[in-house]
C-alpha cells in the first residue's frame, strides 16, 4: 500500500501494473511512499537498456 504526497496528489493517479518509485515507511514495511511514477515511454526505455524485465 502506498501514498501520494500531497505535492503529487492531484496530478498523480495509479493503476494496477503502473511502474513507480516507492520509498518504504520505517515504521511500518508494509506501507510506502511513492516518490515517482513512470511513463509509457519510460517504462519501454528501462526494458531495452535492461533495468527492468516488465
Amino acid at each position: 500500500m502506498g501514498r501520494i504526497p500531497g505535492s503529487k496528489k492531484k496530478r498523480m493517479w495509479i493503476h494496477e501494473g503502473d511502474i513507480v518509485i516507492a520509498n518504504p515507511w520505517e515504521v511500518q514495511d508494509s506501507k510506502a511512499e511513492i516518490a515517482w511514477k513512470y511513463t509509457r515511454p519510460q517504462v519501454e526505455w528501462l526494458e531495452r537498456k535492461g533495468y527492468i524485465k516488465y
